[in-house]
């Protein structure tokens, strides 16, 4: 099926024929939770969105639009069976889709694509395409809901910026005939834009009208001071003085950028692709992307050394139990294990290292199970031996991140991972690897912080910035500005300390530096996450506002959220459908979660569970593995749900 809602809202089947949705209430259900882009919307969160002022049996009502629209947009799913688009999850619905079958998401996809990508005419032709499916006002068919207001806001300037950036690379492109009377409308309509008052300027003199151009941005200039009492901006005054100028600036000529305008081969592309991965953000995105197409052109050529180089070459260390694009993943491991088959045991020693290394390090423990886990960990352990009897440095510490990132097989194993990080920086200081004695620096940061070492994590969170600073790599600041803010809400706790709101607000600040850090893996879920960890270190209940997206944490917060909404029922539903968490930095507190609803539910059952697993981390605490966050010591939690169950 495919959904519209850049216009009014609208569903149509496989063949193109229209749903019927309903009426208004049910169009705006499945609206909302199209806005959500797949996450859960809660269902109190949906009835305060339908309703300002909901009626007594709001829910209820709730209830049968979702029913009707199951019906709808599944109408031949047999009786009994689970829903598999509009399903229930926890307390609220989400809306199971590809972002393909969504035209709000199949645009912001492809304006992020043409953000990230090397400028092109291409680019601009797809983003042309998916300016093309707006049919009107996004939601226009409903108006007054506030939460469409917002929505339809950011759409909107979405698009703005859309309908710029492609001009820009039509212009870049030597392209854009035409492009006069299509920016002379945008700016006329929008003429708070500078960057439109620059592009028509662009437009008018690559058009041969250097007068007009400038009259453009002489009445760009009077628009501003006039109306708005400021100056243009730099990039207007320095287009007004390559335009008087005539710069050769201003000639066509497209960007070019390696790997897409001049075709590499698979080694210097995978080399490209490495360095790209260290400078974070967009970057970091475009590396893995480089990434995957070196690998798969190596393996077109049938060379398996060749292919064995490239696989082994992408040796950037890796923090975070967690992948940032775990089906990537899967198809580097995939690449790996085929290319170590084809080699055999009796293969070069460092290729067959450097694969075995790959898989471990891809195959994260939070994203890896079963025997896949199993083998990954002997993947790990096999690299580490074939590393030491090779004497190769660079090779051994690419194997340790491997052996590291499977150190979360259950918790409390703090100190395993920062002997793992001692040798790291000692390894990595004696031979020069500067990547890697961040990372050792960064595993005993986390460690450290995971034994409640805040000097010694504060200690080595310094020296990780130092050597980042001298190697450019941003996104160690980011991780350090999140330990700073795990740092603040510990000692909120402490008398003359700093407030709960001001670890609030780090938390928050170093949110916000997260956003653009090209590590999804990491972000999702996290602000709510320490958010309710320093509620706890507080004794206050969950944070409960329609604002927090739990990400993948939901199932371990909900009955918490739930009890602090006084719906205990819901929250022993919720408590009792709760997983065991996944073996990554995040599990002690993930499992403290368990142990403290389960306490505050009298679940004998649930807490035993949960005191069985953190025996190991009584001396740890809670989130601290992570480095990011806090919910306090675990022992705390150990010793409510022991006691919990010797009731």
């Amino acid at each position: 099926m495919r959904i519209d809602v850049l216009g009014a809202v609208r569903a149509c089947d496989d063949d193109g024929g229209p749903i019927a949705l309903g009426g208004p209430r049910h169009r705006e259900v499945l609206a909302r939770l199209v806005a959500a882009e797949g996450r859960v919307v809660t269902a109190d969160t949906l009835v305060g969105d339908l309703w300002p002022e909901p009626p007594a049996r709001a829910l209820g009502a709730l209830r049968t639009f979702v029913a009707a629209l199951r019906r709808a947009v599944e109408p031949g799913r047999p009786p009994r069976t689970p829903p598999r688009v509009l399903v229930t999850e926890g307390t609220g619905y989400a809306l199971r889709l590809p972002r393909a079958a969504v035209d709000a998401h199949r645009f912001q996809d492809a304006l992020a694509e043409a953000r990230r990508s090397p400028p092109s005419p291409e680019g601009a032709a797809a983003l042309g395409e998916a300016l093309s499916s707006w049919r009107g006002p996004a939601y226009a068919d409903l108006p007054d809901a506030a939460w469409a207001q917002r929505e339809r806001a950011r759409l909107d300037e979405l698009r703005l910026q859309a309908v710029e950036l492609r001009a820009g690379l039509l212009l870049d492109a030597g392209q854009g005939s035409g492009l006069v009377a299509e920016l002379g409308a945008h700016v006329a309509e929008h003429p708070w834009r500078e960057p439109a008052w620059g592009l028509l300027a662009r437009a008018l003199y690559r058009d041969g009208r250097q007068a007009d151009a400038l009259a453009t941005l002489r009445r760009a200039r009077t628009m501003l001071v006039e109306q708005l009492g400021l100056d243009p901006g730099p990039a207007l005054q320095r287009l007004e003085t390559d335009i008087l100028n005539r710069s050769a600036t201003l000639e066509a000529a497209p960007r070019a950028w390696p790997g897409t305008d001049v075709r590499l081969g698979p080694r210097t592309t995978v080399e490209l692709a490495r360095t790209l991965a260290l400078a974070g953000s967009d970057a970091l995105v475009l590396s893995r992307r480089n990434r995957l197409v070196a690998i798969e052109a190596a393996e077109r050529t049938g060379d398996v050394a060749l292919t064995a180089r490239v696989i082994g070459a992408y040796d950037v260390p890796a923090i975070w139990s967690r992948a940032d694009d775990p089906g990537q993943s899967r198809a580097v491991v995939s690449a790996a294990e085929r290319t170590l088959t084809a080699l055999g045991p009796g293969g070069p020693p460092d290729l067959r290292a450097r694969l075995l290394a790959t898989v471990a390090v891809e195959s994260r423990s939070a994203d890896t199970y079963g025997s896949a886990a199993r083998n990954a960990h002997r993947a790990a352990r096999q690299a580490e031996a074939l590393a030491r009897e090779l004497g190769d440095p660079a090779l051994l510490a690419f194997a340790l991140n491997g052996v590291f990132l499977h150190t979360f097989s259950r918790p409390g194993l703090a100190p395993e991972r920062d002997g793992i990080g001692a040798e790291l920086v000692t390894l990595s200081t004696r031979h020069g690897l500067p990547t890697f004695a961040i990372l050792g620096r960064l595993v005993r940061m986390q460690s450290a912080s995971a034994r409640g070492d805040l000097k010694a994590a504060d200690e080595h969170a310094t020296a990780a910035e130092e050597i980042a600073s001298v190697h450019e790599s941003p996104l160690v600041s980011v991780l350090t500005l999140w330990f700073r803010a795990r740092l603040t809400a510990a000692r909120s706790t402490e008398e003359g300390g700093p407030t709960a709101a001001a670890a609030a607000a780090a938390y928050r600040a170093a949110d916000e530096s997260l956003k653009t850090a090209g590590m999804p893996g990491l972000r999702h879920g996290l602000l709510p996450l320490a958010l309710l960890g320093l509620r706890l270190l507080h004794d206050r209940p969950a944070p409960t506002g329609p604002q927090y997206d739990w990400g993948p944490h939901l199932p371990w917060a909900a009955p918490l959220v739930l009890l602090a909404q006084h719906r205990p029922e819901e929250a022993r539903a919720a408590l009792a459908a709760t997983p065991e968490p996944p073996r990554d930095h995040l599990q002690e507190a993930l499992w403290c979660l368990t142990a403290h609803a389960a306490t505050r539910l009298g679940d004998r059952e649930t807490a035993a569970r949960a005191a069985t697993a953190l025996r190991g981390a009584r001396d740890e605490d809670a989130g601290g593995a992570s480095g990011l966050l806090t919910l306090g010591p675990v022992e705390r939690y150990l010793t409510e749900a022991e006691a919990a169950v010797a009731v």
